[in-house]
Formats: structure tokens, C-alpha cells, sequence
């Protein structure tokens, strides 16, 4: 069976919630929709105000307080949010990419080693039974090796161990100042090499879930991952995969059943979040964002600026502003389509005026450089 590519589109879009909000509770959307990027602490907030019908952030203040939504490096070695049942098995997929980043030579140059990791990781999560903050974390590993080291060497080694972030409260759960908690569930039935094959195996179902159809190298890109890993789980995978011919001929999977609406499906404009998962979560990204706009919205260094999505397409950036949202749109937009960001607009305004009204404010810079829109607006809050 052969997909188009906007088919594709209609289905990244239904299973991200993003044909229409749902009513859920909030802990079920993380479910739902897999793994929220978490870079910025507002953004998984944002990303649920998207997809939630009714949403209030108080619910996911909750979900976060009680680690039902958790806060961790995880996929591509970047703070995501996940539902905290998928956490073990996701952890256990990345566990080789995040050993090797966060063990390497940046590690070694304190005079420590992998093997003095291993050993001080399982006292670490003792310590950290309760919430910890970074710099208890840091006196503590310097009382066990006897030596202070470099800010860096601990950093590194909160990454790589298994902890959650702990809320500190601010406006979006948290902030500059952290904290860590040990992650639960996260001693695994198998060991070594057998725990990563088996977790990369259900982080796989759990993406396609999520994001399918999706090829090897999608999958490879969202995990971070060796395609050789990726292919050895699809093929322990095969009895519960459908086979699909993607656009340009590459073999795509899926798991049977899964929404894949017409590609003709009418698709909302929405205000997306920084580093909104659908804009990074492929190795072909044209599936959502544009080859000529690619380079406006990810930046040189890595920002994923926040993006008008169109008729399921990036199509401009959008900042807060006083007296409302800039929205710039790369191309013209009708006049249904303005109307459609403007009352986006309006309800994102209302959302942002208790926590933070001028939010992602720091990446001002990347507009002060300039970007390429052909119109700007100014859409005013309620």
C-alpha cells in the first residue's frame, strides 16, 4: 500500500491532536501523543493548550507535581515530557546514545570514568529519594570522590543518571533553578544490551503510535538512535508492523490500524509551541515544515522558533508583543486564515497573561536579525 506525502501530513496531525482539540484529561494527552520536547519549560504547556480542548495549565501543574508528567533527557539527548508509565522503557532505548554523550571525554577530562559512574549512579538515586537541587547534588558527589570537579562533570552525570526533574514552582513548573528526583521504575527485568533492544522495541510502538507511519531512519532521527538498532527492532517488530510504500518509495511502518485520515482532511491553523515535537520528530521534517522555511525556524544553533501552522504546514513565526501576537507569515495568507490565527490568538494571549505574557522573550534576536515575512500583523489578544 502506497501513502502521499500529505497524507502523511493528515497523519502526524490526528495523532498529535492537532486536527481538532480532544477532550481529555492531561495526563492521557501526554499518553497520547508520546513524548512533548521540554527544552523550554512553557512549551509543553503550550503544546497542550494546541491539542487539549479547554485546557488549564493548572492540570498539567498537577500531572508534573505528582510525576505522572515527567521532566527528563531523553530522546536526541534533549529534555522531553513523557507519560511517567513510558518513561522506563524509553530510557532504556536511549540509555547507549545518552552513555556515550554523557560519559565521553567531556566526562573523562575530570579524571573520572564511566566505570566510576556506574558506581556512584545507584547511591545517587539513594540520595536523591527525595527531590534534590543541583547543588546538594554537586556537594554530595564531591564528598563521595573526594575532590571537587568541574560544574560540568556533574551536569553530565545528572543527564546520564536516571532522574526527573523536580518542579520548583515559577510560572511553568520550572525554571533556571533545578532539581532532581530519582526516577521510579527504572531498575529493568533485563540488563545491558537485552534492556536496550527490548526498550527501543516499545519506544518504536509507542512512536508510531504517536507519529507513523515513519521509516527507519524517522525512527533513528526521533530516538537518536543507530539505524542498525532500528532495524534489528523492526524486524522483532515485523508480526505487528504494516508495511507501507512511502512517497518517494521508501518502505514506511505502522502499526495496523492507526488513524491515517484522507490527505483532503481539513486542518486548523495553530500557534505552535518551541520546539514543538511534529517539527523535529523525522528525519524527512518536509512532512510538517517546508524545505524553503526550514532554515527560518531552525535556527544555526539549534532554536526551533515558534511556527503558524497552516493547513498542516509551517507557514511563519510568532512572538508576543505588546498588545497581542506578531504573527509573520512566509507566504501571503487569505483573509479565513488570518481570522482562523487571530482568534488562536486571542485564546493563546489569555493563557499567557497569569504565567508569562511575554514568553520566549530571550529568543528575541532571531527577529531582530530579520526573517522573511512576506506580511506581519499584529493579532490582538481578547
Amino acid at each position: 500500500m502506497a501513502i502521499t506525502a500529505r497524507a502523511l501530513n493528515r497523519s502526524t496531525l490526528a495523532r498529535q491532536l492537532l486536527l481538532g482539540r480532544e477532550s481529555l484529561d492531561v495526563v492521557d494527552a501526554v499518553r497520547r501523543v508520546v513524548a512533548l520536547q521540554a527544552q523550554h519549560p512553557a512549551s509543553p504547556y503550550l503544546a497542550l493548550w494546541n491539542r487539549i480542548g479547554g485546557f488549564d495549565p493548572a492540570g498539567l501543574d498537577a500531572a508534573v507535581a505528582g510525576f505522572q508528567a515527567v521532566r527528563s533527557t531523553l530522546m536526541r539527548i534533549t529534555l522531553h515530557m513523557v507519560h511517567a508509565a513510558d518513561y522506563p522503557a524509553f530510557r532504556e532505548a536511549v540509555e547507549p546514545t545518552v552513555r556515550a554523550s554523557r560519559l565521553g571525554s567531556r566526562f573523562t577530562a575530570s579524571g573520572l570514568t564511566p566505570d566510576d559512574a556506574d558506581a556512584l549512579v545507584p547511591d545517587l538515586l539513594t540520595y536523591a529519594d527525595r527531590p534534590r537541587t543541583s547543588a546538594e547534588i554537586r556537594g554530595w558527589l564531591d564528598e563521595r570522590v573526594g575532590a571537587p570537579r568541574e560544574p560540568v562533570t556533574w551536569r553530565l552525570l545528572r543527564q546520564y543518571a536516571p532522574l526527573w526533574h523536580a518542579p520548583v514552582g515559577g510560572p511553568w513548573s520550572f525554571g533556571t533553578q533545578q532539581a532532581y528526583v530519582a526516577a521510579a521504575g527504572t531498575q529493568p527485568v533485563l540488563t545491558g544490551p537485552d534492556a536496550a533492544a527490548v526498550g527501543l522495541q516499545t519506544l518504536i510502538r509507542r512512536y508510531l503510535e504517536g507519529f507513523g507511519p515513519a521509516s527507519v531512519a524517522d525512527m533513528a532521527q526521533f530516538a537518536l538512535v543507530q539505524r542498525a538498532r532500528v532495524r534489528t527492532a523492526v524486524r522483532a517488530l515485523a508480526d505487528e508492523l504494516e508495511q507501507l510504500e512511502g512517497p518517494d518509495g521508501t518502505v514506511m511502518y505502522d502499526i495496523p490500524g492507526a488513524p491515517r485520515p484522507a490527505e483532503d482532511t481539513p486542518a486548523p491553523p495553530r500557534l505552535m509551541a518551541m520546539w514543538d515535537s511534529i517539527l523535529l520528530a523525522y528525519a524527512d521534517r518536509s512532512r510538517v515544515v517546508p524545505p524553503a522555511y526550514r532554515k527560518h525556524v531552525t535556527r544555526v544553533n539549534g532554536d526551533v522558533l515558534p511556527t503558524l501552522l497552516v493547513d498542516g504546514y509551517v507557514a511563519g513565526v510568532w512572538r508576543p508583543v505588546d498588545g497581542g501576537i506578531e504573527a509573520g507569515a512566509f507566504h501571503p495568507l487569505p483573509d479565513h486564515v488570518w481570522q482562523g490565527l487571530a482568534a488562536e490568538a486571542g485564546s493563546l494571549t489569555t493563557l499567557l497573561a497569569d504565567r508569562d505574557p511575554r514568553v520566549y522573550s530571550r529568543y528575541g534576536h532571531w527577529w531582530t536579525k530579520g526573517l522573511p515575512a512576506a506580511e506581519t500583523r499584529l493579532l490582538p489578544g481578547p
